[in-house]
């Protein structure tokens, strides 16, 4: 039974999409499934000051994990979704082309333009192996007020390889992982989330109707962070979940969207404006 907290969450978020749904009309979500053409990579003339922009990490990956796909893992209708319900459910400025759909882009992670990206996501990071240029790209991208969101690994060996490379960008004697608590300002910005989500893809929760992925290696899901000396969140980390996959799957089946999704957006909305703001 779910938890009148929760309940009021699900309620909550969903009446905000259903006041929105005739705004979606003009623009078009993703339906999920095969992913076709060229990563959108960004350039200049993408960023827009005082806008939010979906900026994806490209990253290589060294082995494969079952249900990822690299660094394209939900790509593109996670970024497409999330960005769509971003400026029907807040004030967010979200840029958009002629059709009204939502600009979202993918960052080489040793480029410049990483500088441009308040906020970057990466999902299936547990296969992540960075080059020296990334690491320090990305070291200068944190101290300089950037936020990564990294979601969608799975297990301990996943785990351990992500704690391994985002060691070597930001190491644990100066910058230890911790347990972001419930308390946290991040998880009550917008909406009122006091539990944890945990949600496997949509194609692995239709056989059998069951959330983690990897069995019991993980049955518990982690939201993990780094902040900097004064306090600052530079990365959160959703370990043995997929809250992509609420967004990106949002319309593949009512019975997923009603279980998962307005959780998942109500923890995306609030990284988002949490990111944004501090």
């Amino acid at each position: 039974m779910r938890s009148p907290v929760r309940r009021r969450i699900v309620i909550v978020v969903s009446i905000g999409l259903l006041l929105v749904a005739g705004t979606a009309l003009a623009q078009r979500l993703w339906s999920g499934g095969p992913r076709y053409g060229r990563a959108r990579m960004a350039t200049s003339d993408d960023f827009t000051g005082g806008s939010f922009l979906y900026c994806r990490g490209l990253y290589t990956s060294v082995y494969g994990e079952p249900g990822g796909s690299g660094w394209n893992t939900d790509y593109p209708g996670a970024d497409n979704n999330f960005s769509v319900r971003l400026m029907e459910l807040t004030r967010v400025h979200v840029p958009v082309d002629e059709n009204r759909q939502p600009n979202y882009v993918v960052v080489s992670l040793s480029e410049t333009l990483l500088f441009k990206c308040p906020i970057l996501f990466m999902e299936d990071v547990g296969t992540a192996q960075f080059s020296e240029a990334e690491v320090a790209n990305l070291r200068q991208y944190f101290l300089k007020g950037g936020f990564l969101w990294v979601d969608d690994f799975w297990g301990s060996f996943a785990w351990e390889n992500w704690a391994r490379e985002i060691g070597r960008i930001l190491p644990s004697g100066e910058f230890p992982i911790f347990d972001i608590p419930l308390s946290h300002p991040l998880m009550h910005s917008l909406y009122d989330v006091k539990d944890y989500l945990q949600v496997s893809s949509l194609n692995f929760w239709r056989n059998g109707r069951e959330v983690s992925e990897r069995g019991s290696d993980s049955a518990e899901v982690h939201f993990r962070g780094i902040q900097d000396a004064h306090g600052r969140l530079m990365v959160m980390m959703t370990h043995n979940t997929d809250i992509a996959d609420t967004w990106e799957r949002e319309t593949n089946s009512a019975e997923y969207f009603d279980l998962f999704s307005p959780r998942g957006y109500a923890i995306g909305v609030n990284v988002v404006l949490y990111a944004m703001t501090h």
